[in-house]
């Protein structure tokens, strides 16, 4: 394990504890003798109010490699969602998460989870990843908006 990336994910556990956007969460996975693994992350993004994402809590698993911050993280819906930028066995297709794109290694962990709450409800339609969802959304959107209300209602926490 790459003593950059380990200590970059200890700062970004500081700060994230410190100070993070009401709703989210995101956590180091704890190994099963309790014991803290920094490579990978269990995260929750909440759905925008005033939108058909309202209501629900999406789980997204982040793996980090050994050279991260100089490569972004793979972040992956756990259970898959239907999005058009979501593939479906749940990973995010998202130009902030790209190293031939927008990913920068100053780009926090904070700032990719904002950034694919917007995705959520702001698909990018140059960049699908999930037909069905694609073309629900191209075609039928009151369709599409349906159904995301359905799976908020499925994501909604338990209290």
């Amino acid at each position: 394990m790459s003593g950059i990336a380990l200590g970059r994910l200890s700062e970004e556990r500081k700060a994230w504890r410190k100070d993070h956007p009401f709703g989210f969460v995101a956590k180091p996975y704890k190994n099963s003798d309790g014991t803290l693994n920094l490579m990978q992350w269990d995260c929750a993004i909440p759905g925008k109010k005033g939108t058909p994402w309202e209501g629900g809590l999406y789980k997204l698993k982040m793996i980090f490699k050994d050279d991260y911050p100089s490569t972004p993280p793979k972040c992956k819906f756990d259970p898959p969602i239907f999005h058009p930028n979501v593939y479906p066995s749940g990973t995010v297709c998202l130009s902030l998460l790209d190293e031939d794109k927008d990913w920068r290694p100053a780009v926090t962990i904070k700032q990719i989870l904002l950034g694919i709450q917007d995705l959520l409800n702001d698909p990018n339609v140059k960049d699908p990843a999930q037909a069905e969802a694609y073309t629900s959304y191209c075609q039928n959107r009151a369709d599409y908006e349906k159904r995301i209300r359905s799976q908020a209602a499925h994501f909604v926490p338990k209290a």
